[in-house]
């Protein structure tokens, strides 16, 4: 693969991991016995299976990540994003509510990344739509991120 993207961006809900953080679990979150992670309920919560994959594989290429979410819970988002082991993948995590354009414009003030060179991966065709109208290529992601999701973003960036 020749021509990589100089940023890597996922959202997080319904992306990298199944459940809205601020709807469907509750926080804070703590790790479990034999390195689960658990709710304030005690219920185990996960990434999608191939997400550890997904990340360690662009890390080997040397490709930049950053995360980027709308949600409103944003201590538990980043409480999981430790406990997950995702975040220190991260050069850069925009956690908080409005647009999502708003998280693009500080990613690219933050990195130097112009839009053109950034891939972005989520699960909302709104934010799809609104991320791919600055110029960012976007991967629609139905059922959380897999490798060859990643593989076929990866083929749509070179193609860009």
């Amino acid at each position: 693969m020749c021509h990589l993207p100089g940023l890597v961006v996922f959202d997080l809900d319904y992306t990298l991991w199944p459940f809205w953080v601020d709807t469907h679990v509750d926080p804070p979150f703590q790790r479990g016995r034999a390195g689960s992670v658990l709710d304030a309920r005690g219920r185990p919560v996960r990434l999608y299976p191939e997400v550890p994959a997904v990340l360690e594989r662009l890390q080997g290429l040397g490709v930049p990540m950053a995360a980027a979410s709308r949600t409103g819970e944003t201590h538990g988002a980043t409480q999981l994003l430790e406990l997950f082991g995702v975040r220190r993948f991260l050069r850069r995590v925009e956690i908080y509510p409005g647009g999502k354009s708003a998280h693009f414009h500080r990613l690219q003030q933050d990195t130097g990344v112009p839009f053109a060179q950034m891939l972005f991966f989520d699960d909302e065709e709104r934010n799809v739509r609104d991320i791919s109208k600055l110029g960012v290529t976007c991967i629609l992601v139905p059922d959380g991120m897999t490798q060859a999701l990643l593989t076929w973003g990866l083929e749509a960036f070179a193609r860009s």
